[in-house]
C-alpha cells in the first residue's frame, strides 16, 4: 500500500523545510500579500512553513490539506506559539468552507501533485468560488527536468532523538502526453542499525507549460494575470529550471 505525507514523510519534511525556511517565496508572498487585511487561505499548507510566519506578521491565514498528519503537526505548532489558525483535513479539488478570502496562495509547486487534470481544473474553480470579488490567487509552479526512469537517487536525515531516515527516490513513469510524472519514494527509519520503520509514497507530478497555465487560468474566469519568475515579480520566465508564480484575479 502507497501512503502520501504519512508518518515519515512528515518527519522528513518537518527536518528538510522547517517552519520559517524560505526559498525565496515567504519574502515574495509577504510583500505580495502587504495589502492584504481580510483572511487569506493556504491549500496544502503541510506543517506550516509559510503559514506560521505569515501569521506572525499579523495576517489572518486558514490552512487544508489531505494529510492528517502534516495538519497535526501544523496545529501544535500554531499551539506552541499561541497563534490560532482554522486547519481543515480535506483536498484542494473539492473543499468546501464557509469563508471567502482575499487571497489564496500555493507556494512550492504543491498544486503540481494533482496530476489528473480533471482534479486540477476543479481545483481552480474551488479557488476561484472561494475568493471575494477582486481576490487574488498566487501559485507556484515548476517544470520537472529528470525524465530519466533508470534514475534513483538516496538522501539521509538525522533525527533530533539521534535516528536515521534515509529516503530512497526512483523515477517510474513519464507520461509525455498528459504531462506527469510519478516517482515511487522509500523512507526507511533506523536505530541502532535496526530498521524500525517503513513508508512507501507514490509521488506524481503534473507540470504545464507557462502560456499553457495562463490560458487554463483565463478558462475557469480569473483576469489580470501576471507572470513571474524566482520570485521577482513580473519578471517572464525564461529557463525551464526557474520557479514560476502565476498571480491572477477574480473580477
Amino acid at each position: 500500500m502507497f501512503s502520501f505525507y504519512s508518518k515519515l514523510s512528515t518527519e522528513v519534511y518537518n527536518i528538510d523545510k522547517p517552519i520559517g525556511h524560505s526559498f525565496g517565496d515567504l519574502e515574495f508572498y509577504s510583500e505580495r500579500l502587504n495589502t492584504v487585511k481580510g483572511r487569506i487561505l493556504e491549500p496544502a499548507v503541510g506543517t506550516g512553513r509559510i503559514l506560521i510566519p505569515l501569521l506572525e506578521e499579523g495576517f489572518t491565514v486558514d490552512g487544508i490539506d489531505s494529510s492528517p498528519e502534516m495538519l497535526s503537526l501544523c496545529k501544535s505548532y500554531c499551539e506552541e506559539r499561541g497563534l490560532r489558525a482554522n486547519l481543515h483535513q480535506t483536498s484542494m479539488q473539492s473543499f468546501s468552507l464557509p469563508h471567502k478570502y482575499e487571497a489564496i496562495i500555493i507556494p512550492t509547486g504543491s498544486f503540481l501533485l494533482l496530476e489528473n487534470s480533471i482534479d486540477a481544473i476543479n481545483a481552480l474553480k474551488c479557488f476561484y468560488e472561494h475568493l471575494h470579488i477582486d481576490g487574488r490567487l498566487i501559485l507556484d509552479l515548476f517544470i520537472p527536468s529528470n525524465f530519466n526512469t533508470e534514475s534513483t537517487s538516496t538522501r539521509t536525515w538525522t533525527t533530533p532523538s539521534g535516528d536515521l531516515i534515509t529516503l530512497k527516490e526512483s523515477l517510474v513513469e513519464v507520461n509525455f502526453i498528459n504531462q506527469y510524472t510519478v516517482s515511487h519514494l522509500r523512507y526507511e527509519k533506523w536505530r541502532n542499525n535496526q530498521l524500525i520503520q517503513t513508508e512507501l509514497e507514490r509521488f506524481p507530478l503534473r507540470w504545464y507549460g507557462v502560456e499553457e497555465f495562463r490560458l487554463i487560468l483565463e478558462k475557469v474566469g480569473f483576469k489580470d494575470i501576471v507572470i513571474s519568475s524566482d520570485y521577482k515579480f513580473n519578471v517572464y520566465p525564461t529557463d525551464k529550471n526557474q520557479i514560476i508564480t502565476f498571480e491572477a484575479y477574480r473580477k
